[in-house]
């Protein structure tokens, strides 16, 4: 797949990409997709969550009522879950939803996320750049230029980079990160796929990684 360059202004420079076809123009593998990105939100999951159940509760054990003659159920404890501020019943408890997923499989539904936003036209290469220093503005007139205004943008840099990563982390649907730390949940998330010139070439690295 070929592509032009544009400079940061949105004009083309003449200058035109091959997208590597092993990585944007595979079949795009659904069930992959599904797999890594459920491995992704469950491995963010805190797993912290807790109630206290009738052991825990600190009330008192003593039996509120004769146990025959009420004319009703059976009560032993104020713990009960039947009661107002008794412990509750198979109460959530602190666990960890991570799960494995084998090498090749991630590898293949970042590729087939990749290849989706090639088949939708959604991918934009631009010409390497560099902010002096953090300016949000500068950042926020480039998105312009690009016409990502409004939308949910993913911009893969080939390497880190302080100023431009400072420029935009204040702007809402706009994230910046780099090819060694792409994944499949941010590729798909994103509705444009912004690559910066010499990122480029790193793509061919993502069957190793």
């Amino acid at each position: 797949m070929e592509l032009n360059v544009v400079n940061i202004q949105g004009k083309e420079t003449g200058r035109k990409v091959v997208l590597p076809e092993a990585i944007f123009g595979i079949e795009p593998s659904d069930h992959a997709i599904y797999l890594d990105v459920k491995q992704f939100l469950a491995n963010n999951r805190q797993g912290t969550h807790k109630s206290k159940e009738r052991a825990e509760v600190a009330r008192s054990t003593r039996k509120i009522k004769k146990q025959k003659g009420t004319g009703g159920a059976r009560a032993g404890s104020m713990k009960s879950p039947l009661f107002i501020g008794g412990g509750r019943v198979f109460g959530p408890r602190p666990r960890n939803y991570s799960f494995k997923l084998n090498k090749k499989l991630k590898q293949l539904a970042r590729k087939s996320a990749l290849a989706y936003k090639a088949i939708e036209k959604s991918i934009v290469v631009v010409e390497d750049f560099s902010f002096d220093t953090p300016k949000t503005k500068e950042f926020i007139a480039l998105r312009k230029n690009l016409n990502l205004e409004g939308k949910r943008s993913l911009l893969v840099l080939p390497d880190y980079n302080d100023n431009i990563y400072l420029s935009s982390r204040n702007i809402p649907q706009s994230e910046v990160t780099v090819v060694a730390d792409l994944n499949t949940y941010s590729i798909l998330k994103a509705k444009n796929l912004v690559l910066v010139e010499s990122s480029v070439e790193l793509f061919g690295n993502l069957n190793n990684a």
